[in-house]
């Protein structure tokens, strides 16, 4: 029997592959060495190279054996590449390429070599290093190699290189499932979703891997309708659906508000006894919170066995943006307790619990305490928080002083938080500056427009409206035109501005003019100064009629059984008029509302709004 097969069939050798502590590795070293049985540079090179495989943990005891033996082959080089490439120095890799290169044995990379520096260029995703390895996949002459094929695509897609990826795809004569799975996830993930479609409709053979990738393709598009659809579709032809497609479900049912779709899926997993992976109980989390369901959110957090800093901070967001800041700043306190360390998403959740409720002092100290006390630099987003908090409390040149004051230059989205501010206490002059710098910064951001435009109408200030829509015409800037999606038994409806093609469009008319009616009786009258200036009243108010959250509104009252809650997910900040209307609707028709906009929720019920008008 050669040594070889003396080595890989000895005992303690075997333990190699499970063994995951430095000194169980240091015994099996010993016990080798005193055997006899690490003798010449194959043996001693295959013992560094599994060491490095199957324990990464311990590279650099792998690499101490390694620097003992003169000559490595080939196949330890590639296992230390392969090793590191997976390791969190994946650049190290090139020195063992390097290695190989320089050789006195005249080693020669092989297609393993480079499978393995193409996924290293990959978790790198670095532009400096790629490209150089795909030409000397050429110039070795691997490019033919379809493991190494779909490595580059996968490569060129995390660089953001879609046209490499589709010229790599494009130079294979028949692409295998490999490669078109990998074409699938690279156009899938650089957001071509479309040609990613093409090439997933004529694979001969769909493995879970591209059907997961497609699925979730779609929903981080936006294109969720597509996402749910491909799901349904999956299922028909019997794929096995693992937790990572249920990640993409979820986070497709979060952006729609579909929460019957979203318990459906939860049902599912159940059923189906998925494992509840910390990702997939967060993903169930955030599903919940934004279908505005924070009671059944809160009962999946509690009923996690383990959560890490992603779940808490999930839990919280989702307090916060639901309108439950005290609550969502007891649960920071817990967290803090159970030994979580707090990290920048944490406190985007914590300065938002903050904000809603009104608590700027607080929300200072904790804005203060991520520096002092956590080593955590403010990021973009934070700062923008702090903003937030001190303009809806309506501390407007607090709000402005921390502007002025950050360490970076602001963002749009800081000033824009201080225009929302603005109009809300109605300072014009204020507005005027908080517009003028989101245009610098955004040129096309129509929300600045038409934010400054309405602060302007509510001063009657026609002739400040009539210049901003004159500068919008100059700029090519226009309104995006209000969408409002909603869920009724299972089915998503979509309703724009103005749009009368829903099938039930004349029943939502009647229940307009139903509303339309019950709302003057109480003694409703039409905030119509933000509405074009230049058309009569009663078209101002048909405008007003038609939002789009009212028409959705509308559809729920004759669709949806009574009594059961109607919820509805707007592309748009509510606007003044449809925050009173919902309130009234929810009095007058005793049903309660929930309404996620672009800022937060407003759950309706009972002529009150969860927001109390601060918003």
């Amino acid at each position: 029997m050669s040594s070889l097969r003396c080595i890989t069939k000895h005992p303690t050798i075997s333990l190699v592959e499970s063994s995951t502590t430095l000194n169980q590795l240091k015994e099996i070293h010993t016990q080798l060495l005193v055997n006899g049985l690490l003798n010449g540079d194959d043996l001693l090179g295959r013992f560094a190279a599994s060491i490095a495989v199957h324990n990464p943990n311990n590279l650099d005891y792998s690499n101490q054996v390694l620097s003992q033996c003169p000559n490595p082959t080939l196949f330890t080089f590639n296992s230390m590449i392969r090793a590191y490439s997976k390791s969190s120095t994946p650049q190290k890799s090139f020195h063992f390429y390097s290695r190989i290169l320089q050789s006195s044995d005249d080693l020669s990379p092989d297609n393993y070599t480079f499978n393995f520096l193409v996924r290293t260029c990959a978790q790198l995703s670095s532009r400096e290093t790629g490209p150089p390895v795909h030409g000397a996949v050429v110039k070795h002459g691997f490019e033919n190699d379809p493991h190494i094929q779909s490595g580059l695509i996968s490569m060129y897609a995390e660089l953001g290189c879609l046209g490499s990826c589709r010229r790599v795809f494009g130079e294979i004569p028949e692409p295998d499932v490999v490669c078109q799975t990998a074409m699938v996830s690279a156009c899938a993930k650089c957001g071509d979703v479309g040609f990613a479609r093409e090439v997933f409709d004529v694979m001969p053979r769909r493995d879970p891997i591209a059907w997961n990738a497609m699925i979730a393709g779609y929903s981080e598009c936006g294109k969720s309708t597509e996402a749910l659809n491909l799901f349904h579709l999956m299922q028909m032809e019997g794929v096995k659906v693992n937790h990572v497609s249920m990640i993409s479900v979820l986070s497709t049912c979060s952006h729609l508000g579909a929460l019957d779709q979203g318990r459906w899926a939860h049902a599912y997993i159940e059923k189906n006894r998925l494992p509840m992976t910390l990702t997939l109980g967060t993903a169930l989390i955030d599903m919940y919170a934004k279908c505005g369901d924070m009671n059944k959110a809160m009962e999946v957090f509690w009923g996690m066995r383990e959560k890490n800093v992603y779940t808490w901070s999930s839990a919280m967001n989702g307090l916060a943006m639901n309108g439950f800041g005290e609550k969502c700043l007891e649960l920071f306190s817990l967290m803090k307790q159970d030994g979580i360390q707090p990290n920048e998403v944490t406190f985007v959740a914590v300065l938002r619990g903050c904000a809603v409720v009104g608590l700027v002092e607080e929300g200072r100290d904790h804005f203060d305490s991520m520096r002092r006390v956590y080593e955590i630099d403010p990021q973009l987003e934070h700062y923008g928080c702090m903003v937030d908090l001190c303009g809806r409390a309506g501390r407007l040149d607090e709000a402005l002083d921390f502007i002025v004051s950050m360490p970076v230059k602001p963002h749009a989205g800081a000033w824009a938080a201080l225009l929302n501010a603005c109009r809300m206490y109605k300072n014009m002059e204020m507005g005027e500056l908080a517009s003028r710098k989101i245009v610098e910064l955004e040129a096309k951001n129509h929300g600045a427009y038409v934010l400054l435009s309405n602060i302007y109408a509510d001063f009657r200030n026609w002739d400040g409206v009539s210049n901003v829509r004159q500068l919008m015409k100059a700029k090519g800037v226009t309104k995006l035109p209000g969408c409002t999606v909603m869920e009724v038994d299972g089915e998503v409806h979509e309703f724009l501005v103005g749009d009368k093609s829903h099938p039930r469009y004349n029943e939502i008319e009647i229940m307009l003019g139903e509303i339309s009616r019950r709302l003057k009786l109480s003694g409703y009258v039409a905030n119509t100064n933000p509405v074009f200036f230049d058309i009569e009243e009663e078209e101002k108010e048909d405008a007003l009629r038609d939002h789009s959250e009212k028409v959705a509104i509308a559809f729920g009252l004759i669709s949806l059984r009574k009594g059961m809650p109607i919820r509805i997910v707007k592309n748009l900040r509510v606007c003044w008029d449809c925050h009173e209307v919902t309130k009234m609707i929810s009095k007058l028709f005793n049903r309660e509302i929930i309404v996620r906009d672009r800022n937060r929720f407003h759950h309706f019920k009972d002529g009150e709004c969860s927001c109390k008008g601060y918003w």
